[in-house]
């Protein structure tokens, strides 16, 4: 396997299989790429589209996902073992975050409509600026985390543990919605 440190991969749509770490890959075209048994640490991916990459052990240790296209992801088949990564102005819609242990991830201006966070710890995680629309949380440990400027939500507080998540009032919708009731300001 190939050993890869600090290089730049500009406008690339193929990897070798390898281990890389503290690599920047800046705009990218990775769609539909098998990174399976692939191991990046303390890598950045800046305006990549990463859309049904296939991540079958692949390792994910220290990374900042930035402006990325990331649809259909399969997270739930990393390696789970430090697992880590952030998320900032990407679109995640329709990925899988199942079961992961993934305590206070960080998800700042990105779209993350039909993901699956079942069962899933998200303990401390931050959902700044995040559109939720049809996310499911179902079983998922929120306990800390901060959903204050998160939108379109659905979280049932009966089927997750929430203890000292932090909500706005204009999330509350999202929070009683199974009621069906209305709530007027």
């Amino acid at each position: 396997m190939q050993e890869v440190y600090d290089q730049t991969f500009d406008q690339q749509n193929s990897l070798p299989l390898g281990e890389y770490e503290c690599c920047v890959f800046k705009n990218c075209d990775f769609a539909n790429a098998d990174f399976s048994g692939f191991k990046f640490t303390d890598c950045s991916f800046n305006g990549c589209n990463l859309s049904l990459v296939k991540l079958h052990q692949t390792a994910l240790q220290d990374i900042l996902f930035k402006d990325c296209k990331m649809l259909g992801l399969r997270f739930d088949a990393c390696k789970e073992f430090g697992l880590s990564f952030s998320f900032e102005g990407c679109q995640l819609n329709h990925s899988s975050f199942y079961k992961l242990k993934i305590k206070k991830t960080f998800f700042k201006n990105t779209q993350l409509q039909e993901v699956d966070f079942s069962a899933s710890d998200l303990s401390g995680a931050v959902f700044e600026d995040c559109n939720l629309m049809q996310a499911v949380f179902e079983y998922t440990i929120l306990e800390k985390a901060d959903f204050r400027t998160a939108y379109n939500y659905n979280i049932d507080p009966e089927n997750n543990r929430i203890k000292k998540a932090r909500f706005a009032m204009l999330g509350l919708p999202g929070l009683l919605g199974k009621y069906d009731i209305e709530i007027v300001s």
